[in-house]
This record gives structure tokens, sequence and C-alpha cells, in this order.
């Protein structure tokens, strides 16, 4: 159920060569505006399956839900390796449309990644870091972050990785020690990378909530 003073759109964003679609939930009293990217189309960028975003939203931050495949796949087969850049220049296409949109232009904008697209989100970190206010990651492929990119970060970052996921926790160790600005690494306990498990995505939407109203530049009035 959709909370009084809450507004949602579905929104689309052109781009040269594709369209990328999402869900904008916006609070009347928002203090600013998470990006939840994602690099495959499903049900888990379609409220009501959005978890992380109505706990996000209950804290008053508004959330766009957006799509980063568009009509171009981008983030499957073989271009898996270059989905940091690719994804990160449709995330900067996000950020831009918030930046211009009537509603959010005023918005502190932080950004909620997973897989490639959380990989791209902390890549647009590092070019981008007046656009950014925070950064929180989950399961992302920080294996294909450049230690040069991880370092130039200044943005607050939280780091999340499931202590099952064993082909990711290295990568994740290694990217935190990379990084230079505040920062924090959570393993959370029986974890998968998708933290399907009962009571995994509870642990991760808290931690996230919690790390966007400390540290990125929200005004709680």
């Amino acid at each position: 159920m959709m909370s009084l003073g809450m507004q949602r759109d579905k929104i689309r964003i052109p781009l040269k060569q594709a369209e990328l679609e999402g869900v904008l939930w916006l609070p009347a009293d928002a203090l600013g505006i998470v990006v939840c990217a994602n690099s495959i189309a499903g049900p888990r960028m379609t409220p009501p399956n959005d978890y992380v975003g109505s706990v996000l939203r209950s804290a008053r931050l508004g959330t766009l839900w957006v799509d980063l495949s568009g009509s171009g796949g981008v983030g499957q087969g073989t271009q898996e390796a270059e989905a940091p850049v690719e994804l990160g220049d449709r995330i900067a296409a996000v950020c831009n449309w918030l930046g211009e949109h009537q509603a959010t232009t005023d918005l502190p904008v932080a950004l909620f990644g997973a897989g490639e697209a959380g990989a791209a989100a902390l890549d647009l970190a590092a070019t981008r870091p007046p656009c950014v206010c925070a950064v929180v990651t989950r399961g992302a492929r920080t294996d294909i972050v450049g230690t040069a990119a991880l370092a130039r970060i200044t943005a607050p970052t939280l780091l999340i990785v499931g202590s099952l996921d064993d082909a990711m926790i290295a990568s994740h160790r290694g990217a935190y020690a990379a990084l230079r600005c505040k920062k924090r690494l959570e393993i959370i306990p029986g974890g998968t990378r998708t933290f399907e498990e009962p009571g995994s995505l509870e642990v991760v939407a808290r931690l996230t909530r919690s790390w966007f109203l400390q540290h990125a530049h929200f005004v709680v009035t």
C-alpha cells in the first residue's frame, strides 16, 4: 500500500541506442533520492517486490528503480567485463535526468547497486564525485572495478557481501582496502550473492538505510 504523500511514476529516459525504464517513488517530504540500479530486467525492479526501496522510503528517502539493460541488454554475455563503463554511462544519464526533473532537481543523489550495476555505481562515483553523495553496493562485481577508480571515490561507501559468496569476498576485501573515502565492509552471515535467504535482505535494507541517513548529505528537518 502506498503511504499518504507518496508519489509513484513510471519513467522513461531516452538514450542514443536504448531507452531506460524505471519507477520513481517520491515522498512529499523526501530528504534525497536513491538511484537503485538493476542491470537485469526482472521483478525486483517492480514494486511491490522492492523491499529495500520500501525501507528507504519509510525513512523519507525517495527511490528511482531503473532497469539499466535498456533495449541493448548490457551486462549479459561477452560484454560483462565492459559493464562498469557502459552501465556507468547509463547511471550518469539517470542522474542527469534527476537533475533536470522538477520534483528532484534540488535533492541529493545516492547510489545503490548490485552485481554489475554495483560495479558501475562505484565507477560513476569515481568519475563524477560532485553528483554522488553516498554509495551502497550489494554483492557487487568489485572484481571488475579498478583499484585506481576505487581510490578516487570520495563519497562514503558501504560494501555488502554474503559470507557464502566465496567468489566475491576476496575482491570485496581488496576493494575495501583500495577505497580512500569513509568506508565500511559488511559480510552478512549465511548470505549468498542474491541474499534470498530468510532475513538476509532485511539486514541489507537496514544497513543501507542507516548508511544513507548517517553519511549522505541529507538534511533531516
